[in-house]
């Protein structure tokens, strides 16, 4: 993808995210280096690489939980301001116990609130939470342990989580392991529509190669550095795609 592209998607959009010559080391080992990346609003980004690749390890960095070489840069265009920037983020999973008395409300207002949610149960708050939830579908699950939900509800509790409030880049790291195939069409539908409805940067780990294809506006093929991004296409047909997938 040529930067010709990529300069005037970011003239058109909110804002540009820019990770420029980004490197990891656990001690002496090298996990990420000379990592560039450009993501821009209203665009799924999907990151492949096979196991061990750094993936995980991108993430972390993007989101400051490791330390890292280079720059992370994620400004808006009108302003040039970085401070407005936020990052949603949905885990791979969440250790909950199934029999843990903690109900989505209390989940998520533990996230979005400073009040203890023990003190007392907040109407407000309760009817923000229940909105949110409405957008994925899941304002029934409101009042439901949340070890007693289905793979699918609580990837979708996640993301009503995520989403508040609305980021500008939300990052997803293997959101659909474990998850059914009618489940799984279901979250690339929910994406695409949030990209689209509220022009968000996703950028999202995945393996799987089909469904990357199919729903991906650009792809990152990583093994410790970027070996191929483009679009789905590009990256499938570029030599080192073949040499780690053999497809």
């Amino acid at each position: 993808m040529s930067e010709e592209h990529n300069h005037s998607a970011c003239e058109k959009h909110c804002h540009c995210i820019r990770i420029n010559d980004l490197g990891v080391k656990f001690g002496k080992d090298v996990i990420l280096e000379d990592v560039n990346l450009h993501m821009h609003c209203g665009e799924l980004t999907v990151v492949i690489g096979p196991n061990g690749a750094g993936k995980s390890t991108l993430l972390r960095a993007i989101l400051g939980e490791i330390e890292h070489e280079g720059t992370i840069d994620l400004k808006e265009t009108s302003t040039g301001n970085q401070s407005e920037m936020r990052i949603g983020y949905v885990p791979q999973s969440l250790n909950i116990e199934r029999e843990i008395p903690i109900t989505v409300y209390d989940l998520f207002a533990s996230f979005i609130s400073r009040t203890p949610v023990w003190l007392f149960k907040s109407k407000k708050l309760y009817n923000k939470i229940y909105e949110q939830l409405k957008i994925f579908s899941v304002e029934d699950c409101i009042d439901k342990q949340v070890g007693k939900l289905s793979g699918g509800q609580l990837q979708r509790v996640m993301l009503s989580i995520a989403i508040t409030p609305m980021p500008n880049l939300l990052i997803l790291d293997e959101p659909v392991s474990g998850i059914d195939e009618n489940g799984v069409r279901d979250f690339y539908r929910i994406v695409n529509e949030l990209k689209t409805k509220y022009d968000l940067s996703i950028l999202l780990v995945s393996h799987d190669l089909h469904l990357v294809k199919k729903y991906a506006d650009k792809v990152i093929l990583i093994d410790k550095t970027i070996l191929a991004q483009g679009t789905p296409d590009e990256v499938y047909k570029n030599e080192s795609f073949r040499e780690i997938f053999g497809e």
